[in-house]
């Protein structure tokens, strides 16, 4: 049954008081229409109904479920009911707005505001398509009001799970939404291990694959792969492939630090750490390095370089006094090896002073330093 197709509800079917217009989406584990309420506004309405565990067919409005399969679609079915009234809690601009869940037709729906605009992912595919990658001041815009709305989620003790940018949405003024929470798959994947997990490549953590604990942590890997995807048109590489070959360079060390600021760069690249205790510890601490002034490439390359004259003017003027102190103790040897003493033969063999020489003599013959002249010296 993994390769089924549930068949959507049509147009015009009376969903309790809603009325379905057409379908928006599909995926694995639900579907998302286009609906309008009893007060003729438009909202969004997803359907729980993965693909794995049941089968709707044309003509029909509840789902097959198979014997063996009934007791996870209806764990399934709690999560994400869960999962609505959890959501339902959030009321802040950058997170998707659940206005009502409720049951029907054998399954559960979850009812949420409609916001017009395009997903994050059809906008970097304008902008590639375009060869404009979108400007350094654009993507601190878009991702820190995003982590305002993500903040509020770890706030309420949830974990959006699925954050990628098909789940980020642009509204015609260009502020973010969260969309499409994946706490509830991930729960039933983690209960109902033969099941297969569904992610998308390149923006789902290492720890989806090590069976490791899911965190914060977790959706902070999710927003530093897709601001990734905003400076280089592409997801980074898959989680499960760097866990066998890190090939995955950094964005400091890569031509986009040509483009984009130091800051900005080394925020995405610690994002994407394999380890999570090595990421940014919390979202506020990366709204910090996104709300901070960028300052441009060039400014930045200016200052590296004249950071880099002046420590090669320090070590050449460390080299400089090194080697003048080393001739400075030469010259000292030398010139003591000029006052020891000498002695002059005449041709007899016998000095031409014959008073014996003490070397003490000239020690004894000294004053003794006073103690202002020992405190001087």
């Amino acid at each position: 049954m993994a390769t089924q197709k549930n068949t959507p509800l049509p147009p015009d079917f009376q969903l309790e008081e809603y009325r379905i217009v057409r379908q928006l989406s599909s995926g694995g584990f639900s579907l998302v229409y286009l609906a309008e309420d009893a007060a003729g506004e438009i909202v969004a309405i997803k359907e729980y109904l993965p693909n794995s565990l049941s089968l709707r067919s044309e003509g029909q409005t509840a789902p097959q479920i198979p014997p063996e399969h009934y007791s996870t679609f209806m764990y399934g079915m709690k999560c994400f009911f869960e999962e609505g009234h959890s959501l339902a809690r959030i009321v802040h601009p950058n997170v998707v707005r659940v206005l009502n869940f409720f049951r029907a037709n054998g399954t559960v729906y979850m009812v949420m505001t409609y916001e017009e605009g395009l997903t994050l992912a059809q906008y970097i595919r304008y902008r590639r398509n375009a060869k404009r990658p979108p400007s350094e001041r654009l993507i601190r815009a878009i991702f820190a009001r995003l982590l305002d709305g993500l903040r509020e989620v770890h706030i309420n003790r949830l974990l959006h799970l699925d954050i990628k940018p098909s789940n980020i949405y642009l509204r015609q003024d260009g502020s973010p939404v969260l969309l499409d929470f994946g706490a509830a798959r991930q729960t039933l994947y983690a209960e109902r291990p033969y099941l297969k997990p569904m992610f998308t490549p390149g923006y789902a953590p290492p720890e989806h694959f090590r069976g490791k604990k899911l965190g914060p942590w977790t959706d902070i890997y999710g927003i530093g792969a897709s601001m990734h995807a905003c400076v280089t048109g592409r997801a980074p590489q898959r989680a499960e492939k760097r866990l066998e070959e890190d090939r995955l360079v950094p964005l400091v060390d890569s031509e986009h630090a040509q483009r984009y600021s130091h800051e900005l760069l080394a925020a995405i690249d610690a994002c994407l750490r394999i380890e999570p205790e090595e990421r940014p510890a919390s979202v506020p601490l990366l709204q910090k390095v996104l709300r901070e002034k960028a300052r441009p490439p060039a400014v930045q390359k200016a200052e590296r370089e004249a950071g880099e004259a002046e420590a090669a003017a320090a070590a050449a003027a460390a080299a400089a006094a090194a080697a003048a102190q080393a001739e400075a103790a030469a010259q000292a040897q030398v010139e003591v090896a000029e006052v020891e003493p000498q002695y002059e033969y005449d041709s007899a063999g016998e000095t031409e002073d014959e008073t014996p020489y003490n070397e003490y003599d000239d020690l004894e013959a000294e004053e003794a330093p006073t103690s202002e002249q020992s405190t001087l010296a």
